[in-house]
């Protein structure tokens, strides 16, 4: 809204102990897209199924599990291992060899939801089927477990005595780490209230996961938990669980006073047509040599390529026209990517063809018809309007049948960083120059969700680079900075 109106943008942002304040103005700055995006981490189904490494990895199965027992289920987040799978090795397979095929030449399978329904979703029989049964499956997969640890089943009346890691007194209640014991009888506890509360919905009515639903979070925490001892990873408190399933990073109160006090000072040097005085502000977690924790860098010009700001904007995106409909070329990547309102969308074919239509109804047969099926190929050239925000851009169509596992389509906003991007990928991962900090308002381009990246976070100051790891600040990258002259005498406030 800021850039169609031509007013200026104090932005900022908080992830725990870091912040960030910078100031946008169109055509003086650059702008949320100037610069590339990093995609989500996703994680293959198969990971999360049989052979998690991660903490992530166990939560996000219990939260698969959590939709399959109580919430709306999908298919494709089923948690168990096919026992059913004639294609499986060792003994796990023999069932699904010996049974008999439906009619349509397959085996039947039973859902999560179905079987735990048979059994009065009794807790004791869940934990037997899922810790114990499933694990005992996996186990006969041989050449799973080759070069990897393999997992330990858990038997609900034989738990683990010494389970205890370390001491939680003087933690508050939700940092204090649970034996597995403890999460055998949470999880217990949880799927008791959860049944009632689901068996008191109206009928084909499901429970929705809620960070903020004791019972929802009690039951993620010990199932993940429980599963995290049993492949040998580290397990994890229900304050962390709640962050790393909700994808929180903790409000720091501190760090929240100080930039909204950053905020007012950029704000004060616009007001006062000062535009040339204002800085992008950076707050660390640590001060550096310079015994700083507020870092100052002068504003990056806006990139001329960019497809939000420049005058001719244009952006390629990479994807496979056999596959992809006329409706995600609407709501995934118009809408969701490129954050179109109301597209209508033209064929540069000389012709006029036009493929969508803001007016509801036009052009709704279009929906499910394939981008192939217009003569949309390699080089194609789409004119985009959006005129609820007076926007139009070109979009150029990148053919591709090899995409990132996961991803529909990448939108690139420069065709020659395709090219780049395509050598880099050659080289070794992790050679090269020191990777950057990031915006922290991402706009995910992959099908699916996913956890945090490994990328690292950059100190710099005008002299000064520091390497620190993600971790070590709660955050995943951050904006972009580059270092530039700072004046001595700023009018920055440094806490």
């Amino acid at each position: 809204m800021c850039l169609a109106a031509g007013v200026p943008l104090v932005e900022s942002g908080t992830a725990g102990y870091l912040g960030q304040v910078t100031v946008i103005k169109k055509g003086v700055t650059e702008c949320y897209e100037c610069q590339p995006k990093p995609a989500q981490k996703t994680f293959p189904g198969c990971t999360i199924r049989n052979t998690p490494s991660e903490p992530i990895h166990c939560i996000v199965w219990a939260k698969h599990l959590f939709n399959q027992l109580f919430g709306e289920a999908d298919p494709d987040e089923d948690v168990s291992p096919d026992s059913a799978d004639p294609e499986q090795v060792g003994d796990a397979g023999q069932s699904a060899m010996e049974a008999d095929a439906n009619d349509a030449g397959n085996v039947s399978r039973v859902s999560t939801r179905a079987w735990a329904s048979s059994h009065n979703y009794d807790a004791k029989k869940l934990f037997g089927k899922l810790f114990d049964d499933d694990i005992k499956y996996l186990l006969s997969m041989d050449k799973l477990w080759e070069k990897r640890r393999r997992p330990t089943p858990l038997n609900w009346e034989n738990m683990p005595e010494a389970d205890v890691i370390e001491d939680g007194e003087g933690l508050i209640q939700d940092q204090r780490p649970w034996t597995i014991t403890q999460c055998r009888d949470v999880m217990a506890s949880a799927v008791a209230s959860l049944h009632k509360r689901l068996a008191g919905l109206p009928e084909g009515d499901d429970l929705v996961w809620d960070k903020d639903d004791k019972d929802s979070m009690d039951f993620v925490t010990a199932c993940a938990n429980i599963r995290a001892h049993i492949f040998g990873i580290p397990q994890k408190t229900r304050f962390d669980v709640k962050s790393m399933a909700g994808n929180i990073i903790p409000a720091i109160a501190t760090t929240n006073a100080i930039i909204a006090g950053l905020i007012v000072l950029e704000a004060m040097k616009i007001l006062q047509g000062r535009f040339k005085d204002c800085k992008t502000v950076y707050l660390n977690r640590r001060p550096n040599p310079k015994k700083r924790l507020l870092v100052p860098c002068v504003l990056d010009k806006p990139n001329p390529k960019c497809y939000v700001c420049s005058e001719k904007p244009e952006v390629s995106v990479r994807l496979n026209v056999e596959k992809v409909t006329v409706k995600v070329l609407e709501d995934r990547i118009l809408k969701s990517a490129l954050n179109m309102i109301a597209p209508d969308v033209e064929l540069c074919d000389g012709k006029g063809t036009i493929l969508i239509s803001s007016e509801e109804g036009e052009t709704e047969a279009n929906n499910d018809k394939l981008l192939k099926d217009f003569g949309i190929q390699e080089g194609t050239r789409l004119n985009c309007d959006d005129f609820l925000q007076n926007y139009t851009l070109v979009v150029n169509v990148i053919h591709s049948e090899k995409l990132e596992e996961g991803a529909e389509f990448e939108v690139i906003g420069d065709p020659d960083e395709l090219k780049k991007a395509q050598e880099e990928k050659a080289k070794e991962d992790g050679v090269g120059e020191t990777r950057l900090q990031q915006t922290m308002f991402q706009k995910p381009f992959m099908a699916s969700t996913t956890a945090a990246s490994d990328d690292e976070l950059v100190c710099l100051d005008d002299d000064y680079v520091k390497k620190r790891k993600a971790e070590d600040d709660l955050q995943n990258p951050t904006k972009k900075m580059r270092p530039g002259p700072v004046d001595d005498d700023d009018d920055l406030i440094i806490l």
